[in-house]
């Protein structure tokens, strides 16, 4: 027995996920499709069980407002959205119309158009048009890694007690811990985690599913 975590070879990963909430056509298509037009940024996309975990999570907290930033090609807003209570809706915040047009059309193959609204343009600066209130239940964060201390700050205050933040690529390969890691990406992710761990607004932890997760809760 062990107290850490597995590190998943290839086949152990396929086990992971085929023993999980299965992908249907959609997903399977949406993740063939992205791997075969985008195929130097596919890895921009969640992994499969990324996004099984992440409908379940938005099932678990009944959420009705969602936000994401950073929608890529949809995988994780057709997670999102699926997950929803009745009635709810997702905010995409998005700078590319390239790569969300692909995720507008899945939208519409799933029949998720009613519950999903994309707004493009820089987070930092579209995130200010949401409500000040605190009103989120949920928000997925996984967009350009210098950007998470501001989007980070513009979320936390509108998320209501209770309410889940989650946010992607929090152990960069590993690199976090590289006393040195020579990109910008990861010296801002590793500022970022230290931000989250001393804000006392919220309980966190990091899950080491993928390439790390960030799972806090408003308190």
């Amino acid at each position: 027995m062990t107290r850490q975590t597995l590190s998943l070879t290839d086949a152990l990963h396929a086990y992971v996920v085929a023993n999980g909430s299965e992908p249907d056509d959609l997903v399977r298509d949406l993740i063939a499709e992205t791997a075969a037009v985008l195929p130097g940024d596919a890895g921009m996309q969640v992994a499969p069980e990324q996004a099984a975990l992440l409908t379940l999570l938005t099932r678990i907290t009944g959420a009705r407002q969602a936000v994401e930033i950073g929608t890529f090609t949809g995988l994780s807003s057709i997670a999102i959205a699926r997950g929803l209570a009745d009635g709810g809706r997702l905010t995409c915040f998005d700078v590319s119309e390239e790569f969300t047009s692909i995720a507008r059309r899945y939208w519409r193959r799933g029949g998720l158009e009613d519950r999903v609204e994309l707004r493009i343009g820089p987070a930092a600066e579209t995130l200010a048009a949401l409500p000040a209130e605190p009103h989120l239940d949920l928000t997925f964060i996984d967009a350009d890694k210098t950007g998470y201390p501001a989007y980070w700050e513009a979320i936390v205050p509108r998320t209501r007690p209770g309410g889940l933040i989650l946010v992607d690529n929090v152990l960069r390969h590993g690199h976090v811990l590289n006393p040195d890691p020579g990109d910008a990406g990861t010296l801002a992710i590793v500022e970022f985690n230290r931000q989250v761990l001393a804000d006392d607004r919220v309980e966190s932890m990091i899950l080491p599913i993928a390439d790390g997760l960030t799972l806090a809760r408003r308190l």
